[in-house]
């Protein structure tokens, strides 16, 4: 299977509405904003999100018969992994045995992950050796003898920020039930604050590069993989900060270059996009290059 053999730029317009996309754990969970208080989802929240439709569809490969090999996700979430490993190293041990740490971990961790032939990944292993070094009693001393194996990915994603300045919502709750005490009166654990964005336009930014995909082998049917699952980003992902509908992608916009250098810089194709507040959006032409716009799901 060929490597990717075009650059390929594309961007995510979505809705939220009632909902907290993405959470401030320093902030007391409040929606994320910028100092200019537009709404910000970061990358890191939007990439998880990637992952976890890539798993989903992982597990739809393998119901359906059709081959999984090297479509499988390294980091996958705790609630919706599929296999029963404990952590990233326990994942990484039984998939690739003995040669986890070797020369052959960055080629056989490409080839066994898609997640991580597309976005890269630190493998950071301790060393069972000792570092050679003595105590002050003449013994051994342990050293940090380990190895940091660090693949970069052609995949790039920018945080999501929304059109306009958002406005957000605080309501207290308590819950019907003390989690402490003996029951008689409400403890300070019944009392509790959610938040969310009462309603905004998001987009985010992304770029697939070939130069660093001939690095990993991200192939162009990768490439596809991803495109799939964008239009469904949200998808599954319901909880009570996000409740199901409240959150929708409206549109993926799909640039893709005709050669490996790209005929125009990402900056300069991602300016072609302008994104309004009710969610519709202009986009200005780039001679011979055509987006692809596709509806959400």
């Amino acid at each position: 299977m060929s490597t990717l053999q075009n650059k390929i730029d594309f961007a995510v317009i979505l809705r939220v509405k009632n909902a907290n996309p993405n959470g401030d754990p320093l902030n007391g969970n409040r929606p994320r904003t910028d100092y200019s208080n537009f709404g910000e989802m970061t990358d890191v929240s939007i990439k998880r999100k990637i992952r976890d439709r890539l798993v989903e569809r992982y597990v739809t490969l393998v119901k359906d018969g059709q081959p999984t090999d090297g479509q499988a996700i390294f980091v996958q979430s705790d609630d919706r992994k599929i296999d029963d490993a404990r952590n990233l190293r326990e994942r990484a041990e039984k998939a690739l045995g003995n040669k986890l740490g070797s020369d052959e971990t960055y080629a056989l961790a490409c080839k066994t992950w898609l997640d991580v032939r597309a976005f890269g990944q630190l493998f950071a292993l301790k060393s069972n050796k000792k570092s050679g070094k003595k105590k002050e009693d003449g013994s051994d001393a342990e050293g940090d003898t380990g190895v940091s194996i660090g693949i970069r990915g052609p995949v790039t994603v920018q945080s999501a920020f929304s059109v306009e300045p958002i406005d957000i919502s605080s309501v207290q709750i308590t819950k019907s039930v003390s989690g402490e005490g003996d029951g008689t009166k409400r403890g300070s654990d019944t009392m509790g604050m959610k938040h969310r964005v009462d309603q905004g336009v998001y987009v985010f930014y992304g770029s697939m590069n070939p130069q660093l995909a001939g690095r990993t082998d991200f192939s162009d049917a990768d490439a596809e993989s991803i495109k799939k699952v964008l239009p469904k980003l949200f998808e599954n992902d319901e909880s009570s900060a996000r409740p199901a509908g409240s959150m929708e992608v409206m549109k993926v916009i799909w640039w893709k270059h005709s050669c490996k250098s790209g005929q125009y810089s990402s900056a300069k194709v991602h300016r072609t996009l302008t994104v309004k507040p009710d969610g519709s959006y202009d986009l200005a032409s780039l001679p011979e290059l055509v987006p692809e716009e596709i509806n959400g799901f």
